[in-house]
This record gives structure tokens, C-alpha cells and sequence, in this order.
């Protein structure tokens, strides 16, 4: 590594973990070596001592790495001055690193902490063990910095590194994973909205882990319609907020794992205007601060109880009560709506990620299942012994539409950081594009990867057979872990809706057809390449064709008949996100067949290949179906008698 010439911030932020990525050295097989191993021959099983088969977690490092160099639009972005002095080999240490810390120290947490969930006891809450001793490492090693600025102690690695980190955070253990995520969601929307001041206060605390964040919009009459929030927050002479109200569903409201927790609450002052455009944002510490900047009092902010909930268990989901507590408003009153809306889409980026995670880690524990089963004989008749269930071929079909939905999720998540890097830090002629098609993206990565996150897992449990069923195999965990993503931080419903009105409807469809013109000269350069390639080529222009047709309804059928377009939204999304994974699979496998010329790493460039192939000819068709129900469905949904 070669910290000189770096940005003071990013040296010290590297220099935290240096002593974890050079202890690799020491090793004889490297956790790049060993974290790379997750495809058909190379899984290893391990049996704990709860009972729990399971997959020892491989965080998929290799992967992730050439998602990184390939599709995230490396070349612009490590020539912004942002991430100029970024070099691949960094980030490869620094996510090998962090991938041993979740193997070795998050991933054995998630079965006991299943077991036991987080409790609420005389008012505090009583986390599973092991999670306070997790996350205090996590904290010492600067994990949470990874994507943030140096201004305020971050490393300032590029989002799609951020991204990477999710995903193996979470693939780990999810219920350990949300409790960063909401800090990482809280320091956008600070640094975005909130005063220089309130920057120097809290943005350094948050980024290093010391102190965690929450998001604070729900409210048992208002879920998903924020404009019924009835929190108030009353004017006092020396400029502060007295916040009054109840919010239920807040993740980590309340623990003891970090020194202070950061409420951002949505309220309304007092002749606020009705609706959403009546609310503020307030910042609201569980300990207000001293005239050092360190905790102090505590501020009258309590919780009340803890969800019991389906999955994600030791994540402890709060209602929180605020009596009169102080409250810090974070930017203009009733902007609160666009300062959350930073946060919002924040978390549901990194909720999306989470479905890549979870569904990794159903297809690792499905693909070692089906090597270790041994059951029947094969249907060729090779043999007449019974074999390992990988030999069947429905087995074989579950376990590829599970690693090309892993993978296409992947791709999608990793390649729309990349533009949410250049939106932010790109050359100023190419803002704007970029900004539109992250903006365009997000959505799709957060309701498509969710939503296949459960296909995945649900497949894991089937691959499992009854045994799938059983709790000690631990695959019903993460079925029952997924469950929860589609739905929060914004439904699936909520997700199309948002794709449909605001990104395409709004622009006269003008960013999805600047897409599909990026998807078309991938199919010309796929063309080009031959071989298997052609059929991909095929494949995602006809995905492609009802694309556009489907927009095309759309953008003629929305102002005249809104619900007839609206009763596809949820259909264009899944089209959407199938379509825009394929596409960047398709660019995956030209990445991959230039490298195998070369003689790089040529079986794990076969396998990519092989996934691109695979997802072409047997997701990709998905997207006629989707075209369907948009062009031809509206009228037997609507009419419906319910």
C-alpha cells in the first residue's frame, strides 16, 4: 500500500486496518485465496456445536472484485480527483480484511443471536452474545468508514466498495448488519442537509462506529404515508425543539453498543402545513451532548417495547416515545421530506444490497447441501448406486438460477454505485446522466434483489428438501431473514411506484431509453465477441423489445387511464431489474472472455461466462411474461370483484 500523497483523512483511515490486511501475509493461504471459493467444487462444510449445519460463509471477494474492475465504471472513477489516488490493490487488502473480520467474528453470531433475540429489560435493551464484543471490534478496526468522506475520518473508498462491504456484512449476519447500515444512511443525510456545526458534532462519531443512527418516519397510523406523521415538535426560546410523539419500527432505537444513538425523527411544527410537505427533520440524541461535544444527559426519549418479529431477531426493531425531547432541526422546517428522502435512498440502496447478501448465503449453504446429500440414482442410468443430489438435473437447474440471480444482482448493485460515485464525483459534463441513471437504478436494485433475495432463498430451502424445513439446518433463518426486505424501507408497490412516476413517467421516459441504448451496443460488442456470446446477444434484445413496448404502454396509457399503468408498475420493475442484471451480466461476460484470452484466471472466467449464458436463456425470457401482464393485464386485475 502506499499511503504518501493521500489525503491526510484516507492515510489515517488505511492505517487502521493496515495491521489486519498485512496479518493475511502470515498466512499460507490467503483469505483471498480462501474467500474465493464458492462455486460448485469449492465449498467447505463445517458442523458447530448448536447443531446448525451450515456453510462456513465464503465472502465472495473474487467476485465482488471483478464487478468492481469491470462494471462500476472503474476507469471514470478512479480518474475523479475523489478516488485518484484509489488503487485496486487497496481495496482487494481492505475487503479481504474486512471479509475475515465477518467470517471469523459476525457470521458465528447469527444462529445464537436467532435463538435469543434482543430483549428489552428494565428499559434497556440486552443484546445476544456475543454482538456487543462484534461490534466493538467493529468499531476499533474503522469498519464503518469505509465509503465515507475524509473530511470526517472516513476512508473515502468508492461506494461500490461500500456496496461490497454490505453485502458481506450482511451475508454474515443480517440482524448484526442493520445496525451500520442505518448509521451509514444517518451520515448521508447529515452530510447532505444538516448545518456545519451539527457536521463537526456528529458526523465523526457516526463514522467511526462510536455512535449508531436511526430513521424515524413510522407511526402506527402512518406507515407508508408520511403525510399522517402526528410527532410534534414545539419551539423553545434557545432555538431547540421539544419533540412529542411515538415511532414504531425503528431498527437498533435502542441498545448499548455504541456510546450515543442519533434519532433523526420526522415532526411537525406548529401551523405546519397538512401532509408531507408540513414535516421537519430534527435531530434527536439518546444522550444529549456536553460543552466537550461527549454524551451527557439523557434525553427524554425511551423505548417502550420490541417488535417480536419472523426473522432478523436480534436486530432490536424499537417503539420509541418521545416526552418532550430535545430536538435539533436539520436544515429549513418543513423540508424535512427532502432531507429524509437522502437517508431514505441511502438505506434502500443498501437494502437492496442486503438481498444480494442473503441470497449468497442461501445459494452457499443450497450448493454444499447438494454435494453432501446423497440421495436416489442418477436418471441416465450411469450408475447404479445413489448419488449426490448435484448429479440431478431439476437439482443442477435450482442451484444455477440461484448463483445467476446472485450474480445478476451483483452485477446491477455494484454497476449503479459506480454511478452514483460519477453523479457525485464525476466530470461536470457527466453529472447528469450519471445522477438520472443512479436515480433511475436505485429503485430497481432495492425492489428487484429483494424480491429474488426471497425467490433465492425459498430455492435454498427446496434444494434442502425437508430438511430445508427444520430450524438446526439454519436455511430457514434466512428464509425467514429475507422476508423482511422487500417490505421495509419502502415496499416493493412503493419501489415501482417511485420507477414509474418520478423516474420514467416524469422524464417522458427519456432516462430508460437512454438504457436501452446502452443495452443495445452491448448487444452489437456481444456480437462481435461470437460464440456463446451471440445467444446472449439475442436473448437481451428481445428483453430488451419488451422493454420497450412496455414503456411504451406505459408512457401512453399513464395520463389517460393512471390506474390501468400503475396496476404494471410492480411487473415493469421485475421487468426492469431482470432486463438491466441481464445486461450487466452480458457486460460481465465480454470482461470475462477477453480475460480468459489472455489466460486470467481462466476457470473462474468460465464460470462467469457459463452464469451469463445461463441467465440469458433461462431469466431473461422472464421479461415476456412481465410484458404481458403490463400491456394485457390491466383490465381482468381492475375489474376484479375483491
Amino acid at each position: 500500500m502506499k499511503p504518501s500523497g493521500r489525503p491526510q483523512g484516507r492515510r489515517r483511515a488505511f492505517e487502521a486496518v493496515l495491521p489486519a490486511v498485512l496479518s493475511l501475509k502470515d498466512n499460507k493461504l490467503s483469505t483471498y485465496e480462501i474467500t474465493s471459493r464458492h462455486y460448485l467444487e469449492d465449498l467447505s462444510v463445517k458442523r458447530e456445536s448448536n447443531s446448525e449445519t451450515r456453510v462456513t460463509y465464503q465472502p465472495p471477494i473474487k467476485d465482488l472484485m471483478f464487478n468492481l474492475e469491470s462494471l462500476s465504471q472503474w476507469p471514470q472513477v478512479s480518474a475523479s480527483p475523489r478516488y485518484r489516488d484509489v488503487e485496486l490493490a487497496d481495496l482487494r487488502a481492505v475487503l479481504e480484511a474486512f471479509g475475515r473480520f465477518c467470517a471469523e467474528t459476525v457470521a458465528p453470531l447469527g444462529p445464537l443471536g436467532d435463538q435469543t433475540g434482543a430483549r428489552l429489560e428494565k428499559g434497556a435493551v440486552v443484546m445476544p452474545e456475543g454482538y456487543g464484543e462484534a461490534y466493538a471490534e467493529f468499531v476499533k478496526m474503522g469498519w464503518q468508514s469505509l465509503a465515507h468522506s475524509p473530511k470526517h475520518g472516513g476512508m473515502g473508498l468508492p461506494r461500490a466498495v461500500g456496496a461490497a462491504a454490505t453485502e458481506i456484512l450482511n451475508a454474515a449476519d443480517m440482524s448484526f448488519g442493520l445496525c451500520p447500515l442505518l448509521t451509514d444512511s444517518a451520515v448521508e443525510a447529515l452530510a447532505a442537509a444538516g448545518s456545519e456545526e451539527q457536521k463537526a458534532l456528529y458526523l465523526g462519531k457516526l463514522i467511526a462506529g462510536e455512535w449508531s443512527g436511526t430513521m424515524n418516519l413510522t407511526e402506527p397510523q402512518a406507515g407508508s404515508d408520511l403525510g399522517l406523521v402526528r410527532t410534534r415538535a414545539m419551539p423553545k426560546a434557545d432555538g431547540t425543539y421539544a419533540i412529542n410523539g411515538a415511532k414504531i419500527f425503528i431498527t437498533y432505537g435502542e441498545h448499548e453498543m455504541s456510546g450515543n444513538i442519533i434519532h433523526l425523527v420526522l415532526a411537525r411544527t406548529p401551523g405546519a402545513p397538512d401532509g408531507p410537505k408540513g414535516l421537519s427533520l430534527f435531530i434527536v440524541p439518546k444522550f444529549l451532548l456536553g460543552p466537550d461535544g461527549s454524551p451527557g444527559q439523557r434525553n427524554a426519549v425511551k423505548c417502550v417495547s420490541l417488535e417480536h418479529k419472523l426473522g432478523v431477531r436480534a436486530s432490536p426493531t424499537a417503539v420509541l416515545e418521545y416526552d418532550g425531547a430535545t430536538g435539533f432541526l436539520v436544515g429549513a422546517e418543513h423540508d424535512g421530506l427532502k432531507c429524509m428522502f437522502v437517508m431514505m435512498t441511502a438505506a434502500r440502496f443498501a437494502v437492496g444490497v442486503q438481498g444480494v447478501a442473503i441470497a449468497d448465503r442461501a445459494h452457499q449453504k443450497a450448493l454444499a447441501q447438494a454435494h453432501e446429500r446423497v440421495q436416489s440414482r442418477p436418471v441416465d442410468g450411469s450408475t447404479a448406486a445413489a448419488v449426490a443430489i448435484v448429479r440431478h438435473p431439476d437439482v443442477r437447474r435450482m442451484l444455477m438460477e440461484m448463483r445467476a440471480l446472485v450474480e445478476g444482482g451483483r452485477s446491477l448493485a455494484i454497476a449503479t454505485a459506480g454511478w452514483l460515485d460519477l453523479a457525485a464525483h464525476g466530470p461536470t459534463e457527466k453529472l447528469a446522466e450519471a445522477d438520472a441513471m443512479a436515480e433511475f437504478l436505485a429503485p430497481v436494485v432495492k425492489g428487484f434483489c429483494t424480491e429474488q433475495a426471497v425467490r433465492v432463498a425459498s430455492l435454498a430451502v427446496q434444494v434442502h428438501g425437508g430438511m430445508g424445513f427444520i430450524e438446526e439446518t439454519g436455511i430457514a433463518r434466512l428464509y425467514r431473514d429475507a422476508r423482511i426486505l422487500p417490505i421495509y424501507e419502502g415496499t416493493t408497490a412503493i419501489q415501482a411506484n417511485d420507477l414509474l412516476g418520478r423516474k420514467t413517467l416524469r422524464d417522458g421516459g427519456r432516462t430508460a431509453r437512454r438504457l436501452a441504448c446502452m443495452i443495445a451496443d452491448t448487444e452489437t460488442d456481444l456480437r462481435r465477441a461470437g460464440g456463446v456470446a451471440v445467444a446472449v446477444a439475442d436473448h437481451l434484445q428481445a428483453a430488451r423489445d419488451d422493454f420497450e413496448a412496455s414503456l411504451s404502454f406505459l408512457l401512453d396509457t399513464a395520463p389517460r387511464d393512471p390506474d390501468a399503468a400503475y396496476a404494471g408498475s410492480v411487473s415493469f420493475l421485475m421487468l426492469t431489474g431482470t432486463l438491466m442484471a441481464g445486461w450487466q451480466l452480458g457486460r460481465a461476460l465480454l470482461a470475462a472472455d477477453a480475460a480468459r484470452a489472455r489466460g486470467d484466471d481462466v476457470d473462474f472466467m468460465t464460470r462467469k461466462i457459463a452464469t451469463a449464458t445461463f441467465y440469458a436463456r433461462h431469466i431473461l425470457p422472464d421479461c415476456a411474461g412481465a410484458r404481458a401482464r403490463i400491456v394485457n393485464g390491466a383490465d381482468s386485475l381492475l375489474s376484479a370483484v375483491l
